[in-house]
C-alpha cells in the first residue's frame, strides 16, 4: 500500500506541475490587452533577436520575452525582415507567426488604366520605393534581370504588359523587379486566358495589346469604347491609317490638352508610332490597357463609322464619311473657339 501511495503521489505532483506550467504559459502568451491600436515596427535584416524582443515587450505587444524566445526556438523558423503592423489583441504565437511568415505591412497602390511605364516610374518614385530610372530599367529587356517567358523574344519592352490594377506592396524592401513580376503575373493571369479563349481576330499577342492600348487612350466613356474599337478595326481591315492622336503623343513624349492640342507640325513629324504617317499598328503598345479595352479589342463590334473626333469633354462625334468627319472637326473647332 505504501508503494502505491507514493506512486500516485508522484503522479499527482506531476499533474499539478503540468497544470501550473499550462496556466503560466497561457498567461505569458495571451494577448497583452484587447486594444486594436496598431503599433508599427521595422525589423532590419541584422536586428538581434534580443533587441527585437525588448522592443516588442516595451511596446506592450508581448507579456514575456522568455516565452517568446522559447516559442521561436521550438518552432525553429527564422524571423523575416520588414515593416510590421501589430495589434495589442494579438497573442504571442500570432505575433511570432507574423514575424516568421513575413506578413509585413503593405501599401495599396493603384495603377490606373492607360498609364505608361513613364507614369508608373514617376509614381513609384513619388511613393519612395525606388527611382524612376531603376523601374524603367526593370521594364526593358536589355537592362532587366527578369522578363516573362510568355512574351515573344523580339519584345524588348513591357509597355502595355504591366497590368493596371490595385496591388498590395510592402512598405519597404520591394525591388523594381519584384513589382514588375507581380504586374506581369497579373497580366498573365487575367489577360492571357482571354486571348487564348476569346480571340476572334487574327491579331498576334503584341498586336492585340497594342490596339487595345490605343483604344484605352482614346476611350474616356465606357459607352463609346466598343464603337472606338470597331472604328479602328474597320480601318485596319480597309488598309486605312489609324490616325490616332495618342500614338503621336507617345512618339513625341507629349500630352495634348484642350488649351494645347496637337499641331499640324507635330502630326507630320515622322516617328515609328505616328499612325497618321505609318500604316498599321505601332511597334508596341503605347500604354497599359485595362480589362474592358482588352476584351472589346478581341471581339470588336461591326460599325458603319470610319472616323471620330474628340469633343474634349470625354465624348466623340462619330462619322461614316470623310465629308461628315470634316464637318464634325469644324463643329468642334468652333465650339472650342466659343462661337
Amino acid at each position: 500500500m505504501k508503494k502505491k501511495t507514493v506512486r500516485w503521489g508522484r503522479w499527482w505532483l506531476f499533474l499539478l506541475w503540468g497544470w501550473l506550467a499550462g496556466v503560466l504559459w497561457r498567461s505569458w502568451t495571451a494577448a497583452p490587452n484587447s486594444s486594436e491600436r496598431v503599433v508599427r515596427l521595422h525589423v532590419a535584416t541584422d536586428t538581434p533577436t534580443r533587441v527585437l524582443l525588448q522592443e516588442l515587450k516595451a511596446q506592450g505587444l508581448i507579456r514575456s520575452m522568455w516565452a517568446m524566445r522559447l516559442w521561436l526556438k521550438v518552432t525553429g523558423q527564422s524571423i523575416q525582415a520588414g515593416t510590421y503592423d501589430f495589434r495589442g489583441d494579438q497573442s504571442l504565437t500570432q505575433v511570432a507567426a507574423q514575424l516568421q511568415k513575413g506578413f509585413v505591412a503593405t501599401n495599396r497602390v493603384t495603377i490606373p488604366e492607360g498609364w505608361r511605364i513613364e507614369d508608373m516610374a514617376a509614381h513609384f518614385a513619388k511613393l519612395g520605393y525606388f527611382s524612376s530610372t531603376e523601374f524603367k530599367q526593370a521594364t526593358q529587356r536589355a537592362t532587366a534581370s527578369y522578363f516573362p517567358a510568355w512574351l515573344p523574344p523580339d519584345v524588348d519592352t513591357l509597355e502595355g504588359f504591366l497590368f493596371p490594377d490595385t496591388y498590395e506592396f510592402p512598405l519597404q524592401g520591394i525591388t523594381p523587379t519584384e513589382v514588375v513580376k507581380m504586374m506581369t503575373d497579373r497580366f498573365a493571369a487575367v489577360a492571357l486566358p482571354l486571348y487564348r479563349e476569346q480571340n476572334k481576330t487574327n491579331l498576334s499577342l503584341v498586336q492585340w495589346v497594342t490596339l487595345a492600348s490605343i483604344v484605352e487612350k482614346e476611350a474616356v466613356l465606357d459607352t463609346e469604347r466598343p464603337t472606338i474599337a470597331g472604328v479602328f478595326w474597320r480601318r485596319l481591315q480597309k488598309g486605312m491609317k489609324l490616325e490616332a492622336d495618342p500614338t503621336v503623343e507617345y512618339g513625341l513624349n507629349i500630352k495634348q490638352t484642350q488649351e494645347q492640342p496637337l499641331t499640324l507640325e507635330q502630326v507630320r513629324t515622322p516617328n515609328p508610332f505616328n499612325t497618321y504617317l505609318n500604316p498599321g499598328l505601332p511597334p508596341h503598345p503605347i500604354a497599359a490597357p485595362g480589362l474592358a479595352s482588352l476584351q472589346v479589342t478581341l471581339a470588336p463590334p461591326e460599325t458603319d463609322f470610319l472616323f471620330f473626333v474628340a469633343r474634349y469633354d470625354g465624348s466623340h462625334i462619330f462619322s461614316r464619311t470623310l465629308e461628315e468627319h470634316e464637318q464634325a472637326v469644324q463643329k468642334v473647332a468652333k465650339q472650342l473657339a466659343g462661337q
